[in-house]
């Protein structure tokens, strides 16, 4: 079981009211949401392996190069040295790092790489991995590796963690009309505001599905266009034109990576706390209460 870390806290942190402190009035919804989430999905799908991925870069460079619009509303701060300082609400900045070091201290693993995002980091793990995978996100991005020969799924919150929705290669064939690679076409064709992914102007989510279905991959797209017995509409043909500049990287972009260099870890789910003299401090500290309880129950036995 992969984690999309990111994505899951920020939904806690939205989904869990503030009012959730510590002993001091800190705000520590994101924390006990995120362990929530984490009980939930261990007691439910029994997960031999579990490794929450995290971004390193938020918004790496190399993308940027190439799309400079990529996820550019979303920087609070340009680094000149580092990753540019993403627009974080003032009240989960800061339980970003007390929730790092409890994963730290449970012994889940936690695992990023400089220079990419926590999607590069799944994409790396799901491609080296031997057995059924089940990717946790919010962030539909990840569809892409949707793979029923391999065993990939996604599992996408629809209401908290008690719902969720499990995307295999059906699901998403009935809710966009594409498999797991198809995906991510899709979605460039499209674009993508919430990244700041233009697409093609004037081609939605079911032109670019019919596309894909007519004609494969976006080579067969362009070749296509290109043909004047193809089918493809004069103001399709024109759309996709004016718009090779942007397609000639986007692919590139919109992929996640699968050779990301990784550190050591150990991926198997602990049977108790790696540290649980600091997971006791910690829990103390931030009155993580009934939330840690239930992550340690959940854990095998």
């Amino acid at each position: 079981m992969l984690l999309d870390t990111a994505s899951l806290y920020f939904r806690a942190y939205f989904g869990v009211p503030e009012s959730v402190t510590a002993p001091d009035g800190t705000p520590v919804n994101a924390v006990r949401g995120l362990l929530d989430f984490i009980a939930r999905l261990v007691h439910d799908h029994h997960p031999q392996a579990l490794v929450a991925c995290m971004d390193e870069d938020w918004r790496p460079a190399w993308r940027v190069e190439l799309i400079p619009s990529y996820k550019a509303h979303r920087v609070a701060a340009e680094q000149p040295a580092g990753p540019d300082e993403e627009v974080v609400p003032d009240t989960l900045a800061p339980q970003v790092p007390v929730i790092e070091e409890v994963l730290d201290a449970l012994g889940i693993a936690r695992v990023g790489a400089a220079g990419y995002e926590a999607d590069d980091v799944i994409g790396t793990l799901t491609g080296r991995a031997e057995g059924p995978v089940d990717i946790v996100t919010g962030d539909r991005d990840l569809f892409q590796l949707v793979d029923d020969t391999r065993g990939v799924r996604v599992l996408y919150p629809v209401k908290g963690m008690g719902t969720l929705a499990a995307f295999d290669e059906a699901a998403l064939r009935e809710k966009y009309g594409v498999d797991g690679p198809g995906y991510a076409l899709l979605a460039l064709l499209r674009g993508d505001p919430s990244d700041g992914l233009p697409g093609v102007p004037g081609i939605g989510e079911k032109t670019a599905a019919r596309l894909i279905a007519a004609h494969g991959d976006l080579p067969g797209i362009l070749a296509a266009a290109e043909d004047p017995t193809s089918g493809v509409t004069p103001a399709l043909r024109r759309r996709l034109a004016e718009a090779r500049p942007y397609l000639a990287v986007a692919p590139t972009v919109v992929r996640v990576a699968a050779d990301v260099p990784l550190p050591p870890f150990d991926a198997a789910l602990p049977a108790g706390p790696r540290d649980p003299e600091r997971l006791t401090e910690l829990a103390e500290r931030w009155g993580l209460g009934g939330s840690l309880q239930r992550v340690l129950a959940a854990l095998p036995r």
